[in-house]
């Protein structure tokens, strides 16, 4: 009997506990699950105008964007025109190739939004792009009601 109960011990192990592994990926998942809040940016809501056939921009290094109050933003941070400038001078002089994306309310005043382009193009960005959100489907233009 003694001898049977030798080769047992000897077999090799053909199972394989599962319990640890998925103790370790709950873990690791909850771990994601509370640090993805501190991932996110805090965002400024503007309310951008549609474009049907928008496309798809590259991640540009400056996000400028004003509010409906005229308020501007620098990556997220408020910021004054002189202020914007100063950082804009800045990021240019790390990097000459740095772009924009520029992102204002619909509702501003059409001569604001250009100010804040020829202010962003003066400081010596060449490349940069405006920000619009995708509209499912083209919208007709506003025509005189049918009767």
């Amino acid at each position: 009997m003694a001898a049977s109960a030798q080769s047992d011990s000897d077999d090799e192990i053909t199972g394989i506990n599962v319990t640890p592994l998925v103790d370790i990926v709950l873990v690791l998942l909850i771990i994601f699950m509370v640090t993805a809040n501190f991932i996110v940016r805090d965002t400024i809501e503007i309310d951008a105008p549609r474009a049907a056939n928008g496309g798809e921009t590259v991640q540009g290094l400056l996000n400028v964007v004003m509010d409906k109050d005229a308020k501007l933003f620098l990556d997220g941070s408020p910021v004054t025109e002189d202020a914007m400038k100063t950082l804009v001078s800045e990021a240019l002089a790390k990097d000459k190739d740095t772009r924009a994306i520029v992102s204002a309310d619909q509702s501003l005043n059409y001569g604001k939004v250009m100010h804040l382009i020829d202010v962003v193009k003066g400081m010596g960005i060449a490349k940069f792009a405006l920000n619009v959100q995708k509209d499912v489907a083209p919208q007709p233009p506003p025509g005189p009601a049918a009767p």
